[in-house]
């Protein structure tokens, strides 16, 4: 059920104590025996609030040290891209981070403006860098826990591919890292943040991503066609970024929100009544969402922009999973310097929409579990045009088929709904509402079922012989699925699909529930007998 202020702009009750979160930052000490207080990196890195002490500075002093140590394992002797959000906790956590990689000898470039850096801003400039063949490779560290509420903050790591490491080099962090909290941090190596200010090097990292966008994209087209787009930042990193965009593309843009404060008080809340700066939540994007009548593609970005949220006059926020399949069905389209093998990448909890889009461009689509990491090494080799999830992130290839991130991109994606109006005439919604009637219009839904932590790690290892049911919703089961199609990795749940639906089960790494996406392409009512279907056929297998 949703907040009853859901929507509605934050009252000051409603905001964190900004002096009290940086203090905690500072003064708490985790007790690194209490599962809750260690370094854990979830899909996007490690997340917490200093003041639940899962995110203060021994965390960032020891995971720091920990991945000084892993890059030298690997080999990695080239610079590391530091980069921020807005967050509170993030320029203390910054800092942090500083001072242990100087103090390590590790040369670090930083915003040569002293600002905030989006995360694609970041992957391009590792790919940049390691692109122009120096013998050593770079890497980077992206200060941010995303659209999380202004209390928490995030720290992640990304490997010299530029997109998000994986668990192959997270789980020997966070091992690491917890074996430093333990000895009270013996063994990190630290200086003074002046010192490793000044040991630092300047990367202009709004410049170099500016000045190459239009190897992704056509602002010859947007220009032409007069498209008038308003930007959000939400408060967040690309804040700078529309604007120099403006200017350098000479857009009919207008950066509708300038402001950042890190109580994020210009916010409406959330469903759940929380600051979050989720652009694909109506209640998060109410205010731009109200103003949808000024410009003819309106766009939101999370607070390190790799999520994006589109807005249109006629079909006010697209659902993420029809932008998707509107995006895909455009640049499979348009882009004519991508080769005849370059596939599709999609999450397994995406639309089936996507499916049957893919599949009438003649393109091979490539299903992955959650989590960007999963499209890396496609984006990378240019064997993959488009990788998304349905909590709308993705990104894609250049015009030339060449790599643009390999991490999510919310910047390209905005913009690409402009595009997409100036080329076709129609705006993304619009599309929607054509591959809809051509390929059926899906309910999709995600809802929360309780689990106990014994029944979360049973469902987290499930095979297909543990499902007996041949039936869902009352169509023929036709695959059971605890491994992706894609690349054949484990779910870390279950898929069971039929020809007209589907729903997929993943516990919660941090709830006692397990989260049940379905969608249905018999409609609602349909709908909700397959979600009531998933509970019953899960809990059958939970016992």
């Amino acid at each position: 059920m949703a907040h009853d202020r859901a929507g509605q702009v934050a009252l000051p009750e409603d905001l964190v104590d900004i002096p009290h979160l940086v203090t905690a930052y500072y003064s708490g000490v985790p007790d690194p025996d209490n599962p809750l207080q260690q370094v854990l990196f979830g899909t996007s890195g490690h997340r917490g609030s200093s003041l639940d002490t899962a995110f203060n500075e021994a965390h960032i002093l020891a995971t720091t040290q920990a991945i000084v140590e892993y890059r030298a394992s690997q080999g990695i002797d080239g610079p590391l891209f530091l980069g921020r959000d807005t967050h509170a906790l993030s320029e203390p956590a910054w800092t942090s981070a500083l001072e242990v990689l100087a103090a390590n000898d590790v040369t670090v470039l930083i915003d040569s403006r002293d600002r905030y850096t989006p995360t694609p801003a970041v992957s391009h400039a590792i790919l940049r860098y390691n692109r122009s063949g120096p013998e050593s490779r770079a890497d980077g560290i992206v200060v941010t826990p995303s659209h999380n509420p202004p209390r928490d903050g995030g720290f992640k790591y990304n490997p010299p591919h530029g997109g998000p490491a994986g668990s192959d080099a997270t789980t020997i962090i966070a091992d690491r890292a917890n074996e430093l909290l333990r000895r009270d941090l013996s063994g990190v190596r630290r200086i003074s943040a002046d010192r490793a200010i000044r040991r630092a090097e300047r990367y202009d990292f709004l410049r170099f991503y500016i000045d190459d966008l239009p190897s992704v994209l056509d602002f010859d087209a947007i220009r032409s066609a007069g498209v008038r787009i308003g930007a959000d930042p939400l408060g967040g990193a690309s804040v700078d970024y529309w604007g120099a965009i403006a200017d350098t593309h000479r857009l009919d843009l207008e950066v509708v929100n300038p402001l950042v404060d890190p109580t994020w008080r210009f916010m409406t809340l959330d469903t759940d009544g929380k600051i979050r700066m989720d652009c694909s939540s109506p209640d998060a994007m109410a205010s731009l969402i109200g103003a949808r009548d000024r410009f003819d593609i309106s766009t939101g970005n999370d607070a390190d922009a790799d999520r994006h949220g589109v807005v249109t006059p006629d079909g006010g926020l697209m659902n993420p999973n029809h932008y998707l399949a509107v995006a895909i069905d455009y640049l499979f389209s348009h882009r004519t310097g991508w080769g005849p093998t370059v596939k599709v990448g999609k999450t397994l909890v995406s639309s089936s929409m996507i499916d049957r889009v893919v599949d009438s461009l003649g393109r091979e689509l490539l299903e992955v579990p959650v989590g960007f990491k999963w499209f890396v090494p496609g984006l990378l080799e240019g064997s993959l045009g488009f990788g998304g999830e349905e909590s709308a992130g993705a990104s894609f290839l250049r015009h030339d088929g060449g790599v643009w991130t390999t991490d999510k991109d919310g910047i390209i994606l905005a913009l690409l709904a402009s595009e997409m109006t100036a080329v076709t005439g129609k705006t993304p919604s619009v599309r929607y509402l054509e591959l809809a009637e051509k390929f059926g219009s899906p309910a999709y839904a995600r809802i929360d079922a309780p689990a106990s932590r014994e029944q979360k790690a049973v469902l987290a290892k499930l095979s297909p012989e543990q499902v007996s049911a041949t039936e869902l919703a009352g169509e023929p089961i036709t695959a059971t699925l605890t491994s992706a199609p894609g690349n054949g990795a484990p779910l870390g749940g279950l898929k069971v699909t039929t020809d007209s639906s589907w729903f997929a089960a993943r516990p919660s790494g941090t709830e006692d529930v397990y989260k049940i996406y379905a969608e249905s392409f018999q409609g609602p009512d349909h709908l909700a007998e397959v979600q009531a279907a998933a509970k019953e056929l899960v809990a059958d297998v939970l016992k």
